[in-house]
């Protein structure tokens, strides 16, 4: 087929495509330029990355049960589970490919902070403010999305703002505890961060993101490591729930975020494993009887509410070429 005919009919089959979900589609200046960077999804691949992801949330989900079940310090649990990821990862991916760059070093040291902040979060506050503060990403990435991906916050996105700060501040409405408070902060460190992150791997999608995540569980060991030295080990049942940690928590999850975050959106990333912040807080009731105070449980429920609204609104309404 020639080329002319193929540059002619590009942004007729770009548009009937993205119509159908098919294509993730780079911006682009001219039909010459859109060909060579079409990047394909179909909606095979697409469907397997929703269930990569959803797996990844359940994996994801045994994280406050598992660190509230480590008799050591948080940031050297973060450390802990950091390396033994790393170990995984490593092991069970085949060729790696660091190439140092500014995004994915950017990405690294995102990870890095989501991963360390959400185990100090978990061990300062109860399990479900922490998970809940971490799931307000998707408004991190609303805001930071006209600077970084190029894509406007519309008004109705302003609303869900405002709408999901009036739910975090009820997380400290329950009166000042320093460790509940500071907990609640590490929780929004913790959302920035995976905001960042997703953001930064997403712009890897044609790499293989995996090495960043390598690279953050690495950063979150050198973190950890003085807090591990001096300090006796934990019990065998901490030991077994750090291994879980490393090795499911994190190793499994991310192996699975990595495949999905190529045929899924940076919004999409966030929003699909929203069952993690619901079943989180569940595993923690069942074995420690834990329960979130009554204005963190309205925040909970206005933050995941706004988040929601948010989906199912993107969903309905295609993002413009």
């Amino acid at each position: 087929m020639p080329n002319s005919y193929l540059a002619e009919c590009a942004p007729c089959v770009v548009a009937r495509a993205t119509a159908y979900g098919r294509f993730i589609i780079p911006r682009s200046r001219g039909p010459a330029n859109l060909l060579p960077r079409l990047a394909v999804t179909t909606p095979a691949e697409h469907s397997r990355a929703v269930g990569q992801l959803l797996l990844a949330a359940l994996c994801w989900s045994l994280g406050g049960l598992l660190i509230k079940a480590i008799d050591w310090p948080p940031l050297a649990v973060a450390g802990g589970r950091g390396i033994l990821a790393a170990i995984f990862l490593m092991l069970t991916n085949g060729r790696l490919r660091f190439t140092w760059s500014p995004v994915q070093l950017i990405a690294a040291a995102a990870y890095a902070g989501c991963t360390v902040f959400f185990v100090l979060a978990t061990k300062f506050t109860t399990a479900a403010n922490a998970i809940v503060l971490q799931y307000t990403a998707p408004i991190w990435i609303a805001i930071a999305a006209a600077w970084f991906l190029g894509e406007r916050t519309v008004r109705r996105d302003w609303i869900i703002i405002a709408i999901v700060f009036v739910g975090m501040g009820l997380f400290f409405a329950d009166g000042f505890e320093f460790t509940g408070f500071i907990g609640n902060i590490y929780g929004i460190l913790s959302g920035i961060c995976f905001a960042a992150m997703t953001i930064a791997l997403r712009k890897q999608k044609a790499g293989s993101p995996v090495e960043s995540i390598i690279l953050g569980n690495l950063l979150a060991f050198v973190i950890g490591l003085p807090f591990m030295i001096g300090v006796p080990l934990p019990s065998p049942v901490g030991l077994g729930a750090l291994a879980a940690l490393g090795f499911i928590q994190l190793g499994c999850s991310y192996w699975l975020y990595a495949r999905a975050i190529r045929h899924v959106t940076a919004l999409g990333a966030v929003l699909i494993p929203i069952c993690e912040p619901i079943l989180n807080p569940v595993w923690v009731f069942l074995a420690r009887d834990e329960l979130p105070t009554k204005w963190a449980a309205i925040g909970g429920v206005i933050v995941l509410g706004a988040v929601t609204w948010r989906a199912v609104a993107s969903i309905r309404r295609p993002a413009p070429l």
